[in-house]
């Protein structure tokens, strides 16, 4: 049984309390995990700005107890956090593989070709509408942050520098652009205005289109502990049962979804307009909710226990640190993605556990992380310094990086996984 009188008492002697849910304006009463205060997860630093005040953030998730929609709430704008980004997703190869395989499935299932259009959101480096150009359909890319627009252009894929929402729907639709096929992948979860965000799907939708939209799963992340998942970006955490009302209530029927293996378990869902019938709602939509319901998340009480699971994996994993270091073992970290900011600064991890990290983004290399201020360095250093452990810290891509850098059993290297639970690779 919840203590609801206790848990709002919790919440109200808190700073900066949220008070509605960003979906269905319900009072927010229930935390879900408080992981502290921590920097943006991409406030990446440079060797001059080391002895400057950095600014932390409460990362305090709350649950809504009428929609369950997991969510934190907005610190800073959207226009501070990615106009200027750190994150280009074409130095992955196994986000490639991901990002060809998804197109091919597309083309295949809905017969895209040269007179289609296909519009997607945050659409990044063009690591994916690569893809549909190669075969010949028309590509146009959303995207907030104009570094990493930048690149796309270089690429020849137009893309426009804009937050996407009821706007610039409007706007695209007046100059005769809509889509066939809108697609979104790991950008719901980053959105503050949720319903304006979804509003302009509806609008940028043509009639008989299909949208797909990709997101970690909340089933996922609570039953797997992915606390390092959460994020000042990631504003909002979905099941399929929420992430369907929300689609509903403008308009949009969602008739598949998959279970992906990406980000540590994620889904895909696929909707279109609610008054298109052609496209059947599939089976698999009420299987995974039954699985979800079964699984208590029409409950509060699964949300609300998260974060005694998340302390016991941050003991977990301190002590394995801690004890590899008293045995004078040397760690060092590979990657520097934003999971791995929330990680380190909620288990206090630093210099002193971990010597440093490496990363294949050159624009990453020679910076220093967040918070803990962790140096970034070329994988090439991994090779000098020959540490005892190496730490992945993007764990959702590990069998990459495994095979990357198996060369560390040359000198007795061994791989650890933090994250879902410490996990050594001989």
């Amino acid at each position: 049984m919840i203590d609801r009188t206790q848990n709002s008492k919790l919440l109200k002697g808190a700073n900066s309390v949220p008070s509605k849910c960003r979906f269905c304006s319900h009072p927010l009463e229930y935390t879900f995990v408080n992981l502290g205060m921590s920097p943006l997860a991409n406030a990446f630093l440079s060797q001059e700005h080391l002895n400057c005040a950095e600014k932390f953030y409460p990362l305090h998730t709350y649950v809504c107890g009428n929609c369950f929609l997991v969510q934190l709430e907005e610190f800073e704008s959207p226009d501070s956090i990615f106009s200027d980004y750190a994150y280009f997703s074409s130095y992955s190869d196994s986000w490639l593989r991901h990002a060809k395989n998804y197109t091919d499935l597309m083309v295949e299932r809905f017969g895209f070709d040269a007179n289609s259009q296909v519009i997607e959101l945050a659409s990044n480096d063009g690591y994916l509408l690569q893809y549909f150009q190669h075969k010949g359909i028309p590509v146009l890319g959303i995207e907030p942050a104009a570094n990493v627009a930048k690149v796309a252009e270089e690429k020849g894929i137009p893309t426009l520098v804009n937050f996407f929402g009821v706007e610039t729907a409007k706007e695209l639709v007046s100059k005769g652009k809509q889509a066939d096929l809108l697609l979104g992948n790991n950008v719901l979860a980053h959105v503050p205005d949720l319903n304006d965000f979804v509003a302009g799907m509806k609008i940028i939708l043509k009639s008989n289109g299909v949208l797909t939209m990709e997101f970690p799963h909340v089933l996922q992340l609570i039953k797997n502990n992915l606390f390092d998942t959460i994020y000042h970006e990631h504003f909002s955490y979905f099941s399929l049962l929420t992430v369907e009302k929300v689609f509903a209530t403008h308009g949009l029927t969602l008739f598949d979804v998959e279970e992906l293996p990406t980000h540590g378990g994620s889904l895909r869902i696929y909707g279109r307009h609610e008054d298109f019938e052609s496209i059947a709602v599939g089976d698999r939509i009420s299987q995974l909710k039954s699985k979800e319901v079964q699984a208590g998340l029409n409950q509060i009480e699964i949300y609300v226990g998260f974060g005694e699971q998340v302390k016991s994996t941050k003991r977990q994993m301190l002590s394995f640190l801690i004890d590899a270091k008293n045995q004078g073992k040397s760690i060092a970290g590979y990657g520097a993605p934003a999971k791995a900011n929330t990680l380190l600064n909620y288990c206090g991890i630093r210099t002193d556990l971990i010597d440093y990290t490496v990363d294949l983004s050159p624009h990453k290399q020679g910076l220093f992380l967040p918070g803990t201020q962790i140096p970034i360095y070329h994988p090439d250093k991994i090779r000098e310094t020959k540490p005892d452990y190496l730490a992945i810290l993007p764990w959702n891509i590990k069998d990459e990086i495994v095979s990357q850098m198996d060369y560390i059993r040359e000198w007795g290297g061994k791989f650890v996984v933090l994250i879902p639970q410490v996990e050594v690779i001989g």
